[in-house]
């Protein structure tokens, strides 16, 4: 950039950077496909695969079944249990809140 020379006065050029904004919905949602979908679909059948594994360990256990069983039970229950709160702090993201 050439100086300015005398009698010239300078110029001053102001850069902004603006971060690029999601698309937000007026109430603050990322994606309203996606927050509807997960929180009217995916935390349910997640909660409801947990409860259902849960249900069934203790048919197991009440009935006496094998200790095998009741221990792969419990392990499909601690497994979806995870993934159900992995699916809920996602839809809690995608929800912008």
């Amino acid at each position: 950039m050439p100086s300015p020379t005398r009698g010239e006065g300078t110029t001053t050029i102001a850069l902004t950077c603006e971060a690029p904004r999601l698309a937000a919905r007026h109430d603050g949602a990322r994606s309203p496909f996606m927050s509807n979908f997960m929180s009217h679909y995916a935390v349910p059948v997640a909660i409801g695969a947990v409860a259902c594994v849960l249900v069934l360990g203790l048919i197991n256990m009440m009935r006496g079944g094998s200790p095998n069983t009741s221990q792969k039970l419990m392990r499909m229950r601690v497994l979806l249990q995870f993934v159900a709160i992995v699916v809920i702090m996602a839809t809690i993201w995608a929800m912008g809140r």
